[in-house]
Protein backbone atom coordinates (compact mmCIF):
# COMPACT_ATOMS: atom_id res chain seq x y z
CA UNK A 1 0.00 0.00 0.00
CA UNK A 2 1.34 3.48 -1.09
CA UNK A 3 2.02 5.87 1.73
CA UNK A 4 -0.42 8.61 0.35
CA UNK A 5 -3.18 5.69 0.13
CA UNK A 6 -2.26 4.68 4.33
CA UNK A 7 -2.36 8.56 4.95
CA UNK A 8 -6.31 8.38 3.65
CA UNK A 9 -6.85 4.92 5.31
CA UNK A 10 -5.77 6.55 8.29
CA UNK A 11 -7.45 9.69 8.28
CA UNK A 12 -10.57 7.95 6.95
CA UNK A 13 -10.52 5.89 10.34
CA UNK A 14 -9.82 8.78 12.27
CA UNK A 15 -12.90 11.14 11.01
CA UNK A 16 -15.19 8.47 11.51
CA UNK A 17 -13.80 7.77 15.47
CA UNK A 18 -14.02 11.41 15.87
CA UNK A 19 -17.96 11.57 14.60
CA UNK A 20 -18.20 8.49 16.94
CA UNK A 21 -17.27 10.47 19.84
CA UNK A 22 -19.12 13.44 18.74
CA UNK A 23 -22.62 11.06 18.90
CA UNK A 24 -21.72 10.29 22.12
CA UNK A 25 -22.08 13.62 23.32
CA UNK A 26 -25.37 14.40 25.00
CA UNK A 27 -26.93 17.65 23.24
CA UNK A 28 -27.93 18.99 20.17
CA UNK A 29 -26.12 18.79 17.03
CA UNK A 30 -25.93 22.37 17.13
CA UNK A 31 -24.04 22.52 20.15
CA UNK A 32 -21.86 20.03 19.74
CA UNK A 33 -21.05 21.45 16.13
CA UNK A 34 -20.60 24.74 17.34
CA UNK A 35 -18.09 23.49 20.64
CA UNK A 36 -16.06 21.55 18.49
CA UNK A 37 -15.69 24.08 15.83
CA UNK A 38 -14.27 26.58 18.36
CA UNK A 39 -11.98 23.88 20.02
CA UNK A 40 -10.60 23.62 16.67
CA UNK A 41 -10.33 27.51 15.96
CA UNK A 42 -8.11 28.15 19.42
CA UNK A 43 -6.16 25.47 18.12
CA UNK A 44 -5.23 28.13 15.34
CA UNK A 45 -4.03 30.82 17.81
CA UNK A 46 -0.67 31.36 19.86
CA UNK A 47 -2.05 30.38 22.93
CA UNK A 48 -0.22 27.37 23.49
CA UNK A 49 -1.15 25.50 27.01
CA UNK A 50 -4.03 27.71 27.21
CA UNK A 51 -5.92 25.93 24.06
CA UNK A 52 -8.77 23.62 26.06
CA UNK A 53 -9.01 26.91 29.22
CA UNK A 54 -9.88 29.09 26.39
CA UNK A 55 -12.31 26.80 24.34
CA UNK A 56 -14.19 25.97 27.70
CA UNK A 57 -14.50 29.50 28.63
CA UNK A 58 -15.84 30.33 25.19
CA UNK A 59 -18.08 27.63 25.22
CA UNK A 60 -19.35 28.42 28.83
CA UNK A 61 -20.20 31.90 27.45
CA UNK A 62 -21.78 30.83 24.20
CA UNK A 63 -23.63 27.57 25.40
CA UNK A 64 -22.01 25.62 23.56
CA UNK A 65 -20.98 21.92 24.16
CA UNK A 66 -18.00 22.41 26.79
CA UNK A 67 -17.19 18.46 25.92
CA UNK A 68 -16.88 19.24 22.25
CA UNK A 69 -15.09 22.28 22.65
CA UNK A 70 -12.29 20.48 24.62
CA UNK A 71 -12.92 17.34 22.06
CA UNK A 72 -11.85 20.04 19.04
CA UNK A 73 -8.44 21.18 20.74
CA UNK A 74 -7.19 18.09 19.42
CA UNK A 75 -6.92 19.38 15.75
CA UNK A 76 -3.82 20.91 17.38
CA UNK A 77 -1.07 18.64 17.85
CA UNK A 78 2.43 18.05 17.37
CA UNK A 79 2.06 17.17 13.79
CA UNK A 80 -0.25 20.21 12.90
CA UNK A 81 1.28 22.97 15.13
CA UNK A 82 4.18 22.90 12.75
CA UNK A 83 1.84 23.76 9.79
CA UNK A 84 -0.60 26.05 12.15
CA UNK A 85 2.40 28.42 13.16
CA UNK A 86 4.13 28.44 10.11
CA UNK A 87 0.63 29.59 7.82
CA UNK A 88 -0.39 31.87 11.09
CA UNK A 89 3.06 33.51 10.93
CA UNK A 90 3.13 34.16 7.18
CA UNK A 91 -0.78 35.47 7.13
CA UNK A 92 0.15 38.01 9.95
CA UNK A 93 2.94 39.39 7.86
CA UNK A 94 1.04 39.83 5.02
CA UNK A 95 -1.62 41.02 6.56
CA UNK A 96 0.38 43.41 8.46
CA UNK A 97 2.09 44.48 5.24
CA UNK A 98 5.33 43.61 6.69
CA UNK A 99 8.79 42.07 5.25
CA UNK A 100 9.15 38.26 6.32
CA UNK A 101 12.11 38.23 8.51
CA UNK A 102 15.32 37.05 6.58
CA UNK A 103 16.11 34.11 9.48
CA UNK A 104 13.90 31.63 10.02
CA UNK A 105 11.81 31.58 13.11
CA UNK A 106 12.28 28.07 15.19
CA UNK A 107 8.77 27.75 16.87
CA UNK A 108 10.47 25.39 19.49
CA UNK A 109 12.44 27.91 20.53
CA UNK A 110 10.31 31.02 20.83
CA UNK A 111 7.95 28.85 22.43
CA UNK A 112 10.74 27.64 25.45
CA UNK A 113 11.57 31.61 25.73
CA UNK A 114 7.82 32.47 25.81
CA UNK A 115 6.66 29.89 28.86
CA UNK A 116 10.36 31.36 30.38
CA UNK A 117 9.34 34.67 30.20
CA UNK A 118 5.75 34.11 31.18
CA UNK A 119 6.98 32.15 34.75
CA UNK A 120 9.95 34.11 35.47
CA UNK A 121 7.44 37.54 34.68
CA UNK A 122 10.36 38.91 32.68
CA UNK A 123 8.34 41.55 31.11
CA UNK A 124 11.09 43.07 29.26
CA UNK A 125 12.04 39.51 27.10
CA UNK A 126 8.53 38.98 26.29
CA UNK A 127 8.30 42.64 24.93
CA UNK A 128 11.51 42.54 23.16
CA UNK A 129 11.58 39.16 21.55
CA UNK A 130 8.24 37.51 21.84
CA UNK A 131 5.64 39.95 21.28
CA UNK A 132 6.63 41.03 17.76
CA UNK A 133 6.08 37.62 16.79
CA UNK A 134 3.48 36.46 19.25
CA UNK A 135 1.43 39.24 17.45
CA UNK A 136 1.71 38.65 14.24
CA UNK A 137 0.75 35.31 14.73
CA UNK A 138 -2.14 36.55 16.79
CA UNK A 139 -3.11 38.81 13.86
CA UNK A 140 -2.74 35.77 11.16
CA UNK A 141 -4.64 33.39 12.81
CA UNK A 142 -7.99 35.37 12.92
CA UNK A 143 -8.73 34.37 9.33
CA UNK A 144 -7.93 30.93 9.95
CA UNK A 145 -10.37 31.28 13.20
CA UNK A 146 -13.50 32.60 11.17
CA UNK A 147 -13.47 30.42 8.15
CA UNK A 148 -13.77 27.68 11.06
CA UNK A 149 -16.36 29.40 12.87
CA UNK A 150 -17.91 29.97 9.45
CA UNK A 151 -17.79 26.47 7.73
CA UNK A 152 -17.18 23.69 9.98
CA UNK A 153 -20.64 23.94 12.16
CA UNK A 154 -23.02 23.74 9.54
CA UNK A 155 -20.62 20.61 7.90
CA UNK A 156 -20.74 18.95 11.38
CA UNK A 157 -24.31 19.48 12.21
CA UNK A 158 -25.23 17.48 8.97
CA UNK A 159 -23.10 14.91 9.97
CA UNK A 160 -24.50 14.55 13.50
CA UNK A 161 -28.30 15.44 11.91
CA UNK A 162 -28.17 12.52 9.41
CA UNK A 163 -26.83 10.09 12.62
CA UNK A 164 -30.26 11.08 14.14
CA UNK A 165 -32.46 10.63 11.64
CA UNK A 166 -31.21 7.10 10.31
CA UNK A 167 -31.70 6.54 13.99
CA UNK A 168 -28.09 6.16 15.39
CA UNK A 169 -28.42 6.33 19.40
CA UNK A 170 -25.12 7.89 21.53
CA UNK A 171 -23.74 5.22 23.90
CA UNK A 172 -25.83 6.19 26.53
CA UNK A 173 -28.72 4.51 24.89
CA UNK A 174 -30.52 8.42 24.07
CA UNK A 175 -30.66 10.20 20.70
CA UNK A 176 -29.16 12.76 20.11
Amino acid sequence: MSLIKEAGLYLKIFNQKMVNKLKAIKGTPESIAKGFTTGIAVSFTPFVGFHILIALLIAKLSKQNKIAATLGTIAGNPWTFPFIWYATFHIGIFILGKEAPEESIHFKTFFKELYHAVIMLDFNTFLSDIWPVFFVMLIGCIPFCMSIWYFTPRFITRILKKKVAQGETNDTGNRL
